[in-house]
């Protein structure tokens, strides 16, 4: 009998995985298509389990080669979160504290730099440049320290520390000095020592690492591999994937990035696997002891007016109990990791794809869903694209009002629904709808067919579900024209969908 198993897990180890009648196969063989992915590796924990690792279309389009479950990609700022890590090993090592000024540990930097702390560089509150974003930074290029600090030295703080949240590069880049200097290692060793080694991860290194990697050298357009014929290490081989970027409806190769370029902020290499091996490691003591240190990594910043952001150490928190999410987004590379952390749940989901910016939040929210149904949007794919904001209803519509005034879109209106039950002696939890346009973008659409204006301007509901989590969901604008009969538009369609996604996205996470 199967009575014996707790509700709350019900569904562990069901072997029917789906959302709304769509397998997780079809998922991505869905999003690939539409997104013009080359290949990409899904990893599913459900801790302290793997469950599933399966790889999709190919790591390598010139050989010919599979991404597969020992497929490396540039994780990109998740390694923030081991550099997170790294921080805090030493915070227990009592080399260090969480109050230190960098520069008590990092010399030859610019004097407003000096009095930032750690903690402020883990938060993100400091207000530095981001080298990342300069005209002169070239990710395929190799750094030393200082000519790295050179890029942005003299460029102003963005902020007073301590008032804003912004994902900077240069804030880990620092971390990264601390690191060294306080270990008396190379960043790379200590993460090395003190993680992979630590948690047995076979599959996660960095650049300088690749020669050790036995790389067979397949001929392009040859698509075989012979040396497993002779030799079994080269047996499921653990290969490099190739970034690529999209030009003119070609899969175009990115120069490899560089470590120095990159380094404490977004130079590890791994498989979904081994990610989510590091993943399931990071819930108990093996990576950091002390239970409230696990904590402070995960829990968000509060900045100087006592205001609550829902980030830190470049992971984000959505309001469903327990999720926290973290993205990685370099040349060539997209990487993702969402973990559905209440004891309840347990499941955890890794997308790693060789395309530059690609947004795999929803893509993640749908596989997850398909494990436990509850992880899922509340609403399903063909009724509405949906988001988990990290912020309250208001906030989030605040946040997307702001944005698209900032793009120069008008707003037609925004209808508080909440407020009108009110009105009524009705109650209603948090809705509110935001609609706008531009007439320069959507009159194109009402010139091919006039009867599109009854869904146009376009609108955005964001609303508070019975948990509290909070969501914002709008039309899929290809799913419109195409219910319209509007064939002639691809280019307007394509900046429209791009706009709705770059805006949703601001509203709904700090970075």
């Amino acid at each position: 009998m199967l009575t014996s198993v707790q509700p709350t897990y019900a569904e562990r180890g069901n072997p029917k995985v789906e959302f709304e009648a769509q397998t997780i196969d079809d998922m991505i063989a869905a999003f690939m298509k539409e997104h013009r992915i080359p290949g990409m590796t899904l990893a599913i924990v459900q801790a302290p389990y793997i469950p599933r690792v399966v790889g999709y279309g190919v790591s390598d389009v010139e050989k010919g080669l599979l991404a597969s479950p020992k497929t490396l990609w540039n994780a990109g700022q998740m390694t923030q979160a081991y550099t997170a890590v790294a921080i805090m090993q030493l915070v227990e090592a009592d080399k260090m504290t969480l109050d230190d000024p960098v520069g008590k540990h990092v010399g030859d930097l610019p004097a407003e730099w000096q009095p930032l702390t750690v903690r402020q560089l883990m938060a993100h509150v400091s207000g530095t440049p981001d080298y990342t974003k300069q005209a002169a930074f070239n990710p395929a290029h190799e750094y030393k320290p200082g000519e790295v600090i050179a890029l942005v030295k003299n460029v102003p703080l963005a902020f007073q520390p301590g008032t804003q949240v912004a994902n900077s590069a240069t804030d880990f880049f620092l971390l990264g000095l601390v690191v060294e200097k306080v270990s008396g290692l190379s960043y790379e060793a200590f993460v090395t020592k003190n993680q992979i080694e630590r948690l047995g991860l076979k599959n996660t290194l960095f650049a300088s690492a690749l020669p050790g990697v036995k790389l067979e050298a397949v001929e392009k357009n040859d698509f075989k591999h012979k040396e497993f014929l002779s030799d079994p290490s080269y047996i499921n081989p653990t290969e490099m994937a190739t970034g690529y970027t999209e030009k003119d409806g070609k899969f175009v190769p990115v120069k490899r990035n560089s470590q120095s370029a990159w380094y404490a902020d977004a130079a590890v290499l791994a498989s979904a696997e081994d990610i989510s091996l590091w993943d399931i490691g990071l819930a108990g003591n093996l990576l950091v002891s002390k239970k409230e240190n696990r904590e402070f990594l995960y829990n968000a910043v509060k900045l100087n007016d006592g205001t609550v952001v829902p980030a830190h150490c470049g992971w984000r928190f959505p309001g469903h109990k327990g999720l926290m999410d973290i993205e990685g987004h370099v040349s060539g590379f997209s990487c993702y990791l969402s973990r559905f952390t209440d004891k309840a749940e347990l499941v955890c989901v890794t997308l790693c794809a060789n395309k530059e910016g690609v947004d795999l939040t929803v893509l993640a929210r749908l596989i997850a869903g398909a494990f436990n149904r509850k992880l899922g949007p509340p609403v399903g794919p063909k009724v509405m694209t949906c988001l988990e904001s990290c912020y309250s209803v208001q906030t989030t519509v605040n946040r997307l009002e702001e944005f698209l005034k900032l793009k120069g879109v008008d707003i037609a209106a925004r209808i508080d629904h909440a407020a009108a039950a009110k009105k009524k002696g009705m109650e209603l939890r948090p809705t509110e709808v935001l609609i706008f346009g531009n007439p320069a973008v959507g009159t194109h659409l009402m010139l091919s067919r006039p009867s599109i204006a009854l869904d146009l301007p376009l609108r955005v509901v964001v609303w508070q579900e019975s948990d509290g989590t909070v969501w914002l969901g709008y039309h899929d604008v290809l799913d419109l024209v195409q219910r319209y009969g509007i064939a002639d538009r691809a280019d307007v369609v394509t900046l429209m969908r791009a706009g709705l996604a770059a805006a949703s996205r601001h509203a709904t996470v700090p970075y």
